[in-house]
């Protein structure tokens, strides 16, 4: 599957989307966007960290997160077998729907409570978990259903946490919200290819070595080492597809196979090769 930098597709006509089981754990992918996040989480110890709330989860997660708090992938640096289930919900889906329907009121409170982020547990967290397991089997009617379904449970639910006292305000100006996500949708479209620094920092109006500080202050990484891992965990997916290494390597905008050999190594610990045999069933 694809890992999606950006936003819903605005030509998707659904409020919903999911990603079925996307795999960043060697991606340290600190990002926001508009949409509300629910993501579910099981087979695996590590970090939730969103907004300013740092805290480690044990076995599985459950967790609600508001437009644009800003949140690291839940599973960075998770070295077991795990799943993992992202709901994206559009910000337009309160306007659209919820305030058109009375009947679908309650679940206004769970919207509000997602601007704190809400770690959800004990049942809750067992019997929705299983629920977004089953969405990417479900037929558009159904699949819809049971997302709102979800929602109901998850508003009716006294199982919860707030992650923060009050509602987190994203630091970043809206200008600077649009700058990163430019340069995200940048690296998701034109990853296969050459990237120079040029062209990223044109896109953002500062000078080469202004945009290298600016990216490592939002990120935490370099630019290039950014662009690696994310090729490397694009190359992840492909592998498992069943893709050879040497046609994976060039697909993922590696210009030489050595080079990406030792990229693969140093991210992930091990030969794309060796990773392809412990990982795709014959």
């Amino acid at each position: 599957m694809k890992v999606e930098l950006e936003t819903i597709l605005p030509e998707s006509k659904s409020p919903f989307r999911l990603l079925h089981n996307p795999k960043l754990n060697h991606l340290f992918y600190w990002h926001f966007h508009p949409e509300l996040e629910l993501v579910y989480i099981e087979g695996a110890n590590a970090k939730r960290h969103v907004g300013d709330h740092i805290s480690n989860y044990e076995e599985s997660d459950l967790v609600l997160i508001g437009s644009n708090i800003p949140h690291l992938n839940f599973d960075h640096g998770v070295t077991t077998t795990y799943r993992k289930e992202v709901l994206h919900i559009k910000p337009s889906f309160k306007e659209n729907v919820l305030n058109d329907y009375p009947e679908l009121k309650q679940l206004d409170r769970l919207l509000e409570l997602s601007k704190y982020g809400v770690a959800f547990y004990g049942e809750t967290k067992k019997e929705v978990g299983a629920l977004l397991k089953k969405l990417h089997t479900l037929q558009p009617f159904d699949f819809f259903m049971s997302v709102m379904n979800i929602l109901k449970r998850l508003s009716q639910s006294k199982e919860f946490e707030l992650l923060h006292k009050t509602p987190f305000v994203n630091r970043f100006k809206q200008k600077e919200q649009e700058r990163i996500r430019k340069i995200y949708a940048f690296i998701d479209e034109h990853y296969q290819e050459k990237i120079a620094l040029e062209e990223v920092s044109e896109i953002c109006n500062l000078t080469k070595p202004a945009f290298c500080r600016y990216f490592k202050k939002a990120t935490g990484n370099t630019f290039v080492s950014f662009l690696n891992q994310y090729r490397i965990s694009q190359a992840k997916r492909l592998l498992l597809m069943g893709k050879n290494v040497s046609e994976t390597a060039f697909e993922c905008g590696f210009e030489s196979l050595s080079y990406f050999n030792r990229s693969f190594k140093k991210i992930t610990g091990e030969n794309p090769s060796v990773f392809k045999k412990n990982y795709v069933t014959p």
